[in-house]
């Protein structure tokens, strides 16, 4: 006896979706791997920023100069993580709960409004 064929649609075969599959793992690999890279230079160039200006506040002359550098300092670094906070967090990582969540919960009222009439 065969195995049931599966609906497909013409031309996909299930090499074809595992190919498709994995080449989606890839490119989520590669996007993790850049954004990993990406956080490791920003922390170091936090890190050296964050040093700069622990130097500059040490310093005993305050001049005019000092304070500006201070203050760029201040904008490099609230910049840097707003950066690496906003990068956590994207669309594409709640892109598929969210999804999920409106399908279930639009299955689940319309079967409550389905149970509900057939109560009644």
């Amino acid at each position: 006896m065969k195995p049931p064929k599966q609906s497909q649609t013409p031309g996909e075969t299930p090499e074809a979706d595992f190919e498709q599959e994995l080449e989606e793992v890839e490119r989520s690999l590669l996007s993790l791997k850049e954004r990993y890279d990406q956080v490791q230079r920003d922390r170091q160039q936090q890190a050296q920023w964050q040093q700069r200006r622990d130097q500059l506040k040490h310093n005993k002359s305050q001049t005019p100069d000092i304070k500006a550098e201070l203050w760029q300092i201040q904008q490099q670094l609230e910049m840097l993580e707003l950066n690496l906070e906003s990068q956590l967090f994207s669309w594409r990582s709640f892109k598929k709960p969210f999804w999920q969540a409106v399908r279930f919960g639009g299955m689940g009222v319309i079967i409550g409004w389905i149970l509900k009439s057939c109560a009644e």
